[in-house]
């Protein structure tokens, strides 16, 4: 699938450990329904699934992506990307550098990369990247190891350095600073918990779906 920015409008990340015990492919289908423009599965984390409990948790997934004509993307994990044949894969500072995984994937199947600062940001554009994930934008609880936030002043700084390489911003996002988001320079935002954990998955998801259509 080549890749659109509008696909970072609302981008929903899930793995079966951020749904606070409730099924992951009903909030999944729950978010589908409400307009989500991109989903990753991440699956980390203590007690994350593991080897074929994790394909079939991922395919599952992909098949219901596939359904409503989202991009089914997948965290870190390169070998699973290819065997699915995923639409897209997202990796961190820490994983396999582009040009590697570049090798192995298909022309179309795009890739996404972390980045928390310009430097690292100026770097994922150097190594054609096809959009880059930026944050946290504020504090958040849904990653244990995330870094100091960066704030809208960081969006404002990286948009800069990066001219117009997309951008998705994550991090303590809700529907009520999207706005300010978009504004200070990301094309869209990655919600994890907002919608993971919301009681109505599907209308939070509709709710993330209109503030970005403001922008569009």
């Amino acid at each position: 699938m080549k890749f659109s920015r509008r696909y970072l409008d609302a981008y929903f990340i899930l793995g079966s450990k951020d749904t606070a015990g409730r099924d992951p492919l009903i909030i999944l289908e729950r978010a589908l329904q409400g307009g989500i423009t991109c989903f990753q599965f991440r699956e980390k984390g203590l007690g994350a699934k593991q080897g074929t409990a994790k394909k079939e948790l991922a395919q599952a997934m992909q098949k219901r992506c596939k359904k409503y004509r989202v991009p089914f993307v997948v965290n870190d994990d390169v070998d699973l990307a290819i065997e699915l044949n995923a639409d897209g894969i997202h990796v961190g500072q820490e994983d396999e550098s582009i040009y590697s995984i570049r090798q192995k994937l298909t022309k179309d199947t795009f890739i996404g990369v972390s980045a928390t600062s310009v430097v690292e940001a100026v770097q994922a554009l150097r190594d054609q990247a096809d959009y880059i994930g930026v944050g946290p934008i504020f504090q958040t609880s849904t990653k244990k190891d995330a870094k100091q936030p960066i704030g809208l002043e960081g969006i404002v700084r990286i948009r800069k350095a990066v001219n117009n390489l997309p951008i998705v911003a994550i991090g303590g996002i809700s529907a009520t600073n999207v706005s300010e988001i978009r504004q200070a320079g990301a094309d869209g935002v990655s919600i994890i918990s907002a919608i993971s954990m919301a009681e109505n998955p599907f209308q939070a998801a509709k709710q993330f779906r209109h503030e970005s259509k403001m922008f569009e």
